[in-house]
């Protein structure tokens, strides 16, 4: 057990400090959810639309997670391979699902750089109060949020690692998923159809958890448990793709 714990804390912060030192992760993980949120802000204000700065800034700052886990992980075992190290990260005595697990977990973990982002931009220029409702609660939907799309983005990883053009699909997915989850559009603004594919996303639970939790408006734990729930759901399927991905690398040499 200690032995695996210092496997996934080793993994988990080298890739942690190593997207730090990443221009284009840090640009999309605290500027861009930024220009987001002050977009979604003013309209709000001019359309008189129900809205307040921290429903935008929590969204931006969500929408910045999910950027960062779907360009991070989407990629992942595609970027090994350029750069020569997916024959090691196979070769090695621990599992694969092991190695792997850790450097998704932190491109969710460079997320909370959006949220942080966003509610200090919300504080120093539009004065906005960072008086939480209920503080524990926001602590615990933020880490369900980091844990299930980091699960997430073990899917992903393993997944679009089997297409040609990967690349092209995490461009595709980026701004549909912030459209059907909620993030800066009210769900019930979109069409009926929408409504399982919002429940299947865990950017869909972990977004209505953490404003529940600062608003107080209703109870956050059952967003918190779906939100957890589906981070379970991610690990048994990233477990199987993953493996199904190794085999097919092994069988082909390829």
């Amino acid at each position: 057990m200690s032995a695996a714990f210092r496997l996934f804390w080793t993994g988990w912060l080298f890739n942690v400090k190593k997207l730090t030192m990443s221009g284009f992760f840090i640009l999309n993980a605290t500027i861009s959810p930024v220009f987001y949120a002050t977009i979604a802000h003013y309209m709000f204000e001019s359309g008189r639309r129900p809205g307040t700065l921290l429903y935008a800034a929590l969204g931006a700052g969500m929408m910045g997670i999910w950027s960062s886990v779907l360009f991070g992980s989407g990629g992942l075992i595609q970027w090994q391979r350029w750069q020569g190290t997916l024959e090691y990260l196979i070769g090695v005595p621990p599992r694969l699902i092991f190695v792997v697990l850790p450097m998704t977990l932190a491109t969710a973990s460079i997320g909370l750089y959006s949220i942080a982002s966003t509610l200090l931009w919300g504080w120093l220029i539009f004065d906005l109060p960072l008086e939480l409702a209920h503080p524990f609660w926001f602590a615990a939907a933020l880490i369900a949020s980091i844990v299930s799309l980091g699960l997430l983005g073990l899917v992903l990883s393993s997944t679009f690692v089997l297409l040609r053009n990967a690349n092209s699909l995490s461009n595709l997915l980026e701004y549909p998923v912030w459209l059907v989850t909620g993030l800066l559009v009210a769900l019930s603004l979109l069409p009926g159809w929408t409504r399982p594919i919002s429940w299947a996303l865990a950017p869909t639970w972990g977004i209505r958890a953490m404003r529940d939790a600062a608003s107080g408006a209703s109870d956050p734990a059952i967003a918190v448990a779906v939100c957890l729930g589906l981070g379970l759901v991610y690990l048994v399927t990233g477990h199987f793709t993953l493996a199904y991905f190794e085999v097919r690398a092994r069988k082909t040499a390829t």
